[in-house]
């Protein structure tokens, strides 16, 4: 058998191993194959779908590139081209290739369908509506179409039109991936826990090895609080995926909420040596060991995760908790900025930056921040309690018992408020009050008659 024979068979054997799901054998086959033929932009075509197919995307790009310099009119090519671009987060470059399609062939319904999820990607959402709208005009009935759109719908939070379009591309096609699982996420985010893990058990009814979707399915089992049927969906997992740092890191969630500390540590570690970019794993396993005391390797936790957190205020507001828990005075003060910037109406957010001003004996900056707080939520007696603090350090007695008096009429059993208001001298001030308009004196009762 010649070098081209051989090349031919080795093509002829890579799609056996393809359609077996064997594609790291397959992609040697064609790699094999290439040297001898480098030329032939099918094989290229054929060994990027495999490395798109291994998700391999970076590999993918490379290999659909060199089809397409191979032959600049093969639209298949540039398609996948512009979705493993899209993956990549490459989007310029994704949107080029299926514009070049649309010059080729403005027929081909595949460029606009694609082209939806690259303008969802960066928020482009009215271009994203136009790409379907020109989409069903080639293909009326796509079930990938309604599919993506949905996902632009629910990125601007419309669950309801979201949930509608996963129905429909589930009405023209019974069986299309990931379409209940992302109707659960909707109902989620709506709310309705019970109706979206019923959805969330379809879709694994659909596909039992769909390990991201159990994961999804475990974390909404712990937030309702069925802790033993959440550790059963993570662990199906890690029975087939050892290193899933998805289900390593809920199930480590699920220890930590259980108290069983050093179970906890144990997981989070595990995925910081699996995944170490995972998105939280530094401030959960910051939260285990400042339950366990080691104050200082919190601490370095919490630091790394300030390098990789965006701008989620959940994140950022807990992330400033913590280092305030972990004496990071400056970094807290940096990161609860930051959130105050992002949420300015939140009194919770102004009165921890308030906090960290007052662990940085910033009194007058904290005082501003505690009082922004108490317009936002006037009912706030943590608040009331730090400026009187604050103003007791300041030597401002008398607006020190105000703010502490305000705070003990709201939080009358609260030992701190307590303590803080007898140093001040106003508890029995407290009681005088309270006794002169007790539910007894406060109005005048008939004397009885004799």
């Amino acid at each position: 058998m010649n070098e081209w024979m051989d090349a031919e068979a080795r093509v002829d054997r890579a799609q056996e191993l393809y359609e077996q799901g064997r594609w790291a054998e397959a992609a040697a086959q064609l790699r094999a194959a290439l040297d001898a033929n480098p030329y032939n932009a099918a094989w290229h075509f054929n060994l990027g779908l495999t490395l798109e197919a291994m998700e391999e995307f970076g590999e993918a790009c490379e290999v659909f590139a060199r089809t397409v310099e191979l032959d600049a009119e093969d639209i298949e090519a540039l398609n996948c081209l512009g979705v493993c671009r899209t993956r990549l987060g490459q989007y310029a470059e994704a949107l080029s290739a299926f514009e070049r399609i649309q010059q080729l062939d403005p027929t081909h319904e595949p460029c606009y369908c694609n082209r939806i999820v690259t303008y969802t990607e960066i928020g482009r959402h009215e271009e994203a509506e136009l790409m379907f709208y020109l989409a069903r005009q080639i293909t009326e009935e796509c079930a990938l179409c309604y599919f993506n759109i949905g996902g632009s719908l629910y990125a601007r939070q419309e669950y309801d039109r979201a949930i509608q379009c996963w129905k429909r591309a589930l009405e023209i096609e019974s069986d299309h991936p990931q379409a209940r699982a992302r109707i659960a996420e909707a109902l989620w985010a709506k709310g309705e826990l019970a109706e979206a893990r019923r959805y969330f058990e379809a879709e694994l009814r659909r596909d039992r090895r769909d390990w991201e979707t159990r994961v999804d399915l475990g974390e909404l089992l712990l937030e309702v609080g069925d802790t033993m049927g959440a550790e059963v969906q993570f662990r199906l997992v890690l029975q087939a995926e050892p290193e899933h740092a998805a289900a390593q890191f809920y199930l480590a969630e699920l220890y930590l909420r259980k108290g069983d500390f050093l179970t906890a540590e144990r997981l989070f570690r595990r995925v910081l040596r699996s995944e170490p970019t995972f998105a939280g794993v530094h401030m959960r396993l910051a939260r285990v060991l400042l339950a366990r005391g080691k104050v200082q390797q919190a601490a370095r936790h919490l630091v790394e995760e300030m390098r990789r957190c965006g701008d989620d205020p959940g994140l950022l507001q807990e992330l400033g908790q913590m280092l305030i828990e972990a004496h990071r005075s400056r970094d807290a003060n940096r990161v609860l900025t930051r959130l105050v910037a992002l949420t300015p109406e939140s009194a919770h957010a102004q009165h921890n930056l308030a906090v960290s001003f007052f662990m940085l004996d910033r009194l007058d900056d904290g005082i501003r921040h505690c009082r922004r707080a108490l317009k936002l939520k006037p009912d706030y007696p943590l608040a009331l309690y730090n400026l009187a603090l604050a103003h007791l350090q300041k030597g401002e007695i008398s607006r020190a018992r105000r703010y502490a008096f305000r705070a003990l009429t709201m939080a009358p059993e609260n030992e701190h408020v307590r303590s803080l208001s007898r140093s001040l001298g106003i508890t029995s001030l407290w009681r005088r009050l309270r006794k002169r308009i007790s539910p007894r004196d406060a109005w005048p009762h008939p004397r009885p008659r004799g």
